[in-house]
């Protein structure tokens, strides 16, 4: 089971909260979900496009969403939070019109800057994408992106990158592991990242595992250096009957 579904969804509700945290009811509910997917895809968007017009990845780990009556939080997990923001806070403030304009709600965009980005799976699968797209070599790429990860402290990484790698006629898939990717067990720190690259020849898809710890024993990195989620203890088991 646990080889087959996202790492991520796997342990949301168990060791990992959920990314859009707000409560709506029956009616509610399918509006919003789609206004937080909206939400996400828009400043993906709205931020890709630099001023000389090229595509540039706006470096993003992840978004999070918390509602409450009156307004709405989005908060931007960035390794590039200058970038964001803009002079004065003039980006951020553009983006917030924006994104006001688009839900008709009163936003507030805050900005967590990724301290360290080479053990974040999304912003990794995003520098690969970046370096393929530069015409780089594959191999290499993923060798220099795992031994980063685990310079940096991951307990393990996976890479998996499939399409017509190298301009090949033909499309294939890659993969390169360093470490442990416990994927099953349930206490262990697995993220996931997927990201495409656009390349002449075709789309390659990349997919990133990272393990960061155990959540038992306290032996989590986070790529914020927030301080993460500990569980004091193992959760007590009832008895059936």
């Amino acid at each position: 089971m646990g080889q087959k579904v996202r790492p991520t969804g796997f342990r949301t509700g168990i060791f990992q909260t959920w990314q859009s945290a707000w409560y709506a009811n029956k009616q509610d509910y399918g509006e919003l979900l789609l206004e937080d997917y909206n939400v996400r895809k828009f400043i993906h968007k709205y931020l890709t496009l630099s001023k000389d017009r090229k595509q540039t990845r706006p470096a993003i780990g992840r978004i999070k969403i918390e509602r409450t009556r009156e307004r709405v939080i989005v908060t931007i997990y960035s390794s590039r939070v200058g970038a964001i923001i803009g002079k004065k806070g003039e980006k951020i403030e553009k983006l917030t019109k924006a994104l006001e304009k688009l839900t008709r709600r009163h936003i507030d965009v805050k900005t967590i800057e990724v301290t360290r980005p080479e053990i974040d799976p999304q912003l990794v699968a995003d520098d690969i994408a970046e370096q393929l797209e530069r015409r780089a070599s594959f191999r290499r790429t993923m060798k220099q992106a795992m031994q980063r990860a685990m310079e940096n402290g991951a307990k393990g990484i996976k890479l998996q990158l499939s399409g017509r790698l190298g301009g090949a006629e033909m499309a294939r898939c890659e993969k390169g592991m360093e470490g442990s990717i416990p994927l099953s067990t349930l206490r262990a720190k697995v993220d996931y990242g997927f990201t495409e690259a656009s390349t002449p020849q075709g789309n390659i898809g990349i997919k990133c595992w990272i393990n960061n710890g155990d959540y038992l024993s306290g032996d989590i990195n986070d790529a914020t250096d927030a301080q993460a989620g500990q569980v004091s203890k193992k959760p007590a088991r009832r008895r059936k009957g």
